[in-house]
């Protein structure tokens, strides 16, 4: 009780009445050009799992977590509702039920495949077709059963290896809370706390002094930068998981988990857009003065910025949001290609000229839709 307490003056103490932006969307001919250009350059396993959850979001928000019931719908409004997403799944997990292991194959990543969960177990409620639910099952049991581990149980994002990505956190934790959200019941109810876990260990691990997350430790290969995507990957899983729980049956009993959830994604908001430039940017390396601008990292924080004002009313950090979609509009071609991205491939060098990110592509759309949907709720109010 004194958690629903703190939690319902936590949004009352934050809320405002009224549309409070005149900030403008994309419009429908840009959203078209940037879909199809990220279904385009989308190839690796986080890619398509980070399109499809855009393709959701700006879709199909009544079935996202961010607009939807969990469960959601048994049967769909009709057959055109999130086809391209479900299709999608349908060729993912094809009509092989008996191979165990990940979805897909993620060049050597344990929670890349695990982003293309949500869409298989969407596919699997929606078509009660036993292929989604072994597909999906199989990918979990991997997760739980076979993936490296931390000795506190965080686990690892590569395989061969423990080590601790930031970008894991939105390719896995999501996945194991929707599974327990739809699940329900004690295993549902442990899979959730499970999704919350592993934000708190990596967490742990990966925040320091500053108040943002490292990108890469433990292992060979680590980063220790405050790597602009890893904070915005790590900032939009929680707000997934949080958005998650919310909406689950088992809300009321993790009150203090979401508290938690929410003043984690908040530091790293607060944090990041302290180092915003004057034109609206991030850098790649969000302290570091000499890094270069980042469109990437830049449109996903936004996203979130707006995402986390429409849940909690708090609208500290909508005008570096508002920025930030300035600069991202100002940085997309004719053609619908988002300019000044980070290579998603080496983390440190821009994308080279006539190369494009596909991961900045779906953020562009997540900005909008985020955008969207925020000034929808302002509008209720």
């Amino acid at each position: 009780m004194a958690f629903s307490i703190l939690l319902t003056l936590l949004v009352a103490c934050t809320a405002v009445v009224g549309v409070p932006t005149g900030q403008t969307g994309l419009d429908d001919d840009m959203i078209a050009k940037v879909k199809a250009n990220l279904a385009q350059i989308a190839t690796h396993s986080w890619e398509i799992g980070t399109e499809l959850e855009t393709l959701l979001e700006l879709e199909s928000p009544e079935l996202s977590v961010f607009g939807g019931t969990i469960p959601p719908p048994r049967v769909l409004a009709s057959d055109s509702t999130a086809s391209d997403v479900i299709t999608k799944a349908s060729e993912i997990v094809g009509n092989d039920t008996d191979t165990a292991g990940p979805l897909i194959d993620g060049d050597g990543a344990v929670g890349d495949p695990a982003s293309l969960g949500v869409p298989v177990l969407l596919a699997n409620w929606t078509r009660s077709d036993p292929k989604f639910s072994v597909a999906a099952s199989n990918q979990l049991s991997y997760l739980l059963n076979d993936a490296p581990r931390t000795e506190d149980g965080a686990i690892s994002h590569r395989a061969d290896q423990v080590q601790l990505w930031a970008d894991f956190v939105y390719m896995a934790p999501p996945f194991i809370a929707y599974y327990g959200a739809l699940q329900g019941g004690s295993t549902g109810y442990d899979l959730l706390q499970l999704a919350y876990t592993q934000c708190k260990l990596y967490r742990q691990y990966l925040k320091d002094d500053s108040g943002l997350w490292q990108h890469i430790i433990l292992g060979s290969g680590t980063d220790a930068t405050h790597w602009g995507t890893g904070n915005a990957w790590a900032a939009a899983g929680m707000l997934r998981v949080l958005e998650t729980i919310r909406r689950s049956s088992e809300a009321d009993n993790m009150l203090s988990e979401r508290l938690e959830l929410t003043s984690w994604i908040n530091e790293i908001l607060t944090h990041a857009w302290n180092y915003q430039q004057t034109n609206g940017t991030l850098l790649n390396w969000i302290d570091q003065a000499d890094s270069f601008p980042d469109s990437s990292s830049t449109a996903l924080l936004g996203a979130v910025t707006y995402r986390m004002a429409a849940l909690t009313g708090d609208l500290t950090h909508i005008s570096s949001a508002n920025d930030a979609f300035d600069v991202i509009k100002a940085s997309l071609t004719d053609d619908g290609w988002l300019l000044n991205t980070v290579d998603p491939l080496t983390f440190n060098t821009p994308s080279a000229s006539g190369s494009y990110s596909p991961e900045g592509q779906a953020f562009v759309l997540l900005l909008h839709s985020a955008w969207r949907d925020y000034a929808a709720t302002f509008e209720r109010r």
